[in-house]
């Protein structure tokens, strides 16, 4: 199996996510190694040792993914016998010429702890936290967005990821068979919010799969079970016009933003 690389002097982030992002345009396997932090002429060495050794076990050279401001660790790194792809100078120069100013690189700066978006971030992880599972209603004031959906539809992940990546205040509320009763309706606790709901759905056989892992052969995890429940929150959804995305076929990440996208929030990540 062909080995992907991705070096950087920093936290390798930017390396990797894009060098997973042109990867995955391709139906090939790939051994993929992240190494950060090198960013000593010893260290390089022992990473080019490496990219060589990958080469002589498969008999292909391995693509090279790298972000590197120190000038002689970015020579070594460049002199691989890897097929070497050097983010910074594809991008930097061209910058340079439309900006008309010239690049100052700094090391870490890209995911500095320093970042004045940090704070934020970290406070809206423990935001997520704490308002998590309907678990705490009385600062709902405070939430930019509050997921709702059935127990198991994605909600607490999806709220952690707002948080963490774009400094979101994500509360969640699960729609129990409490709530259901004869016809659901918008909890009390969640009507003056209502501008704030934003719905998760998700197919019934996953959901049912999902549960199964949690509690089989339960009433909860029954495939009646979960059609019944899906199909309140859709409709409820329908009713009070709460926009919502079903989670079946989405990461995450693509939930993450198509949720931005759709609902216009401002995310601060940078």
């Amino acid at each position: 199996m062909r080995s992907a690389f991705y070096i950087s002097d920093g936290t390798a982030i930017t390396a990797e996510v894009f060098g997973h992002a042109l990867l995955s345009l391709f139906t090939v396997e790939f051994d993929h190694q992240t190494i950060p932090f090198v960013e000593t002429e010893q260290h390089a060495n022992e990473v080019v040792r490496k990219i060589s050794d990958s080469f002589k076990e498969t008999g292909q050279r391995p693509l090279v993914f790298y972000t590197i401001v120190n000038t002689e660790v970015r020579k070594i790194i460049s002199k691989s016998v890897g097929v070497n792809y050097n983010f910074l100078d594809q991008f930097v120069a061209p910058l340079e010429k439309v900006l008309g100013v010239p690049s100052m690189p700094e090391k870490h700066r890209t995911h500095s702890i320093h970042e004045k978006t940090y704070d934020i971030r970290i406070e809206a992880v423990n935001y997520a936290l704490a308002n998590d599972d309907g678990s705490n209603l009385k600062d709902y004031n405070e939430a930019d967005i509050i997921l709702v959906g059935v127990s198991r539809s994605g909600k607490t992940p999806t709220s952690l990821y707002l948080a963490l990546q774009y400094g979101i205040k994500a509360a969640n509320y699960p729609f129990t068979e409490e709530d259901m009763g004869d016809v659901l309706k918008i909890p009390p606790a969640l009507k003056r919010f209502k501008k704030k709901l934003f719905g998760l759905t998700i197919a019934a056989e996953r959901l049912h799969h999902i549960r199964s892992e949690r509690r089989a052969n339960s009433r909860y995890a029954s495939m009646q079970q979960c059609r019944m429940e899906l199909r309140e929150v859709e409709n409820l959804y329908r009713k009070e016009k709460i926009p919502f995305l079903n989670s079946t076929k989405f990461s995450i990440e693509e939930m993450s933003a198509k949720i931005l996208a759709e609902t216009g929030l401002q995310r601060s990540k940078y």
